[in-house]
């Protein structure tokens, strides 16, 4: 492990909580993409798979800030332990429902009430940021690990999911899901020497973070953003599937996120210069790019080479976003800051999935790769519509202006936000 990385980590129980954070995030790759495996195999029914993802997606946009909210006020002990036993009843339900050929309503109704699930990423960043308030350099390489963290998430959780729901059973992708959520959630909220402090009076009496117009334009573009991930996921797997495939579509998905872990690894490395806005909306405008040659592969090999390569520039955006977010945020408030561009994410997801199963059903796989090229160009469309408020960071606690550190990180105020996974 690089210097930089080390360094991080001799802080005392960093190790631990980063550990009992991947696992916890792990539902966040497996779940969403282990409902459209299972559905698919069940009923073979792509719309109602993206339909049933979506509603999880927006379940989880809706539920995941007000979660976050009572964390920022209560801790994270208090308030993750029940809400995570909730939404695994609500997966137990849903498993059995699919099971045993109950009514689609019914596959809403408890895949709805799972969305509750806590953003683990948000709660893992906010006790990087409790640890290293102030020392932007190490923010910046904890940030960087955390996305790093997210794509490895991403490599190996479709690749479990999709690879036990097709060779073992069809529920058997979201179930180890869930065994992975309560594992993480519940060895995290036992390490209390880390857990961030709470504010049960916040900064803005009844406001939430999302008044703050830089978050709103985060939040907005991650929506466009989450559109691209939603939508990929369902395509390749209908695009595998169409070849005789299917299996090889977590192969395919996992070099995605592959290509984000590397370009992440190094971003970590990195003590960049400029304004930390700059870099999101040329992340933001490569990304938009970068999923135009999906609509010209015409087969997994390419396909896979292709996504590669559009992986490089999700990383370095969420790292730099996560730096926005502790700028425009008040450190009161910055759980569910960070929850609201996952949220963002979430919607776009929800959006992305459905409108990609509805594409699948009505023109086929390579044709819905659309989807994901109309939703990065909405991406940019927002980012340069929005890029002036980005330039203004919110006075921290403090009084003093978020632009005093001119690198990734923020001078001596807070935290930061995750993708969506969570």
């Amino acid at each position: 492990m690089p210097s930089p990385y080390r360094a991080i980590f001799s802080a005392p129980g960093t190790t631990s909580f980063s550990v009992a954070g991947f696992l916890g995030r792990m539902p966040l790759s497996m779940m969403g993409i282990g409902i459209v495996t299972m559905i698919s195999q069940v009923t073979g029914r792509y719309g109602l798979a993206g339909a049933l993802s979506a509603t999880l997606a927006m379940s989880a946009a809706v539920l995941g800030p007000q979660v976050s909210r009572l964390v920022d006020r209560y801790g994270q002990r208090r308030v993750l332990r029940p809400v995570t036993l909730v939404s695994l009843v609500a997966a137990a339900g849903l498993l059995l429902c699919v099971q045993q050929g109950a009514p689609d309503w019914t596959l809403f109704a408890f895949t709805a009430v799972i969305g509750v699930v806590p953003s683990v990423g948000a709660m893992t960043r906010a006790r990087w940021a409790g640890i290293y308030r102030g020392d932007a350099r190490s923010l910046h390489t904890a940030y960087s690990w955390e996305s790093i963290v997210d794509e490895v998430c991403f490599i190996f959780g479709p690749i479990i999911s999709i690879g036990l729901s097709t060779t073992w059973f069809p529920e058997a992708g979201p179930l180890l899901a869930g065994v992975f959520l309560a594992i993480g959630v519940f060895w995290l909220t036992a390490q209390r020497d880390t857990e961030p402090e709470p504010h049960p009076q916040p900064a803005v009496k009844g406001g939430s973070a999302l008044r703050s117009p830089g978050l709103q334009v985060l939040a907005l573009a991650f929506v466009a953003t989450g559109a691209i991930f939603g939508s990929v996921d369902v395509v390749t797997v209908a695009f595998a599937e169409e070849r005789g495939q299917k299996a090889a579509a977590s192969l395919v998905l996992a070099v995605y996120a592959l290509g984000s872990c590397l370009a992440g690894a190094v971003f970590g490395l990195l003590h960049l210069k400029g304004e930390p806005s700059r870099r999101w909306l040329l992340g933001i405008c490569a990304m938009a790019v970068s999923m135009i040659p999906l609509l010209l592969a015409g087969n997994l090999p390419l396909l896979a080479v292709a996504l590669f390569v559009a992986g490089l520039s999700i990383a370095p955006t969420m790292v730099t976003t996560m730096a926005l977010v502790e700028k425009h945020v008040p450190h009161t408030q910055l759980t569910e800051g960070m929850t609201w561009t996952g949220t963002g994410l979430a919607v776009g997801v929800a959006l992305g999935s459905s409108a990609a199963g509805w594409v699948v059903d009505a023109s086929g796989a390579e044709s819905a790769y659309v989807v994901p090229v109309v939703s990065g160009a909405l991406a940019v469309v927002v980012g340069l519509l929005g890029h002036r408020r980005l330039r203004r960071p919110v006075p921290n606690r403090e009084g003093r202006d978020g632009h005093e550190d001119s690198g990734t990180g923020a001078a001596g105020e807070r935290r930061e936000g995750g993708r969506t996974v969570a």
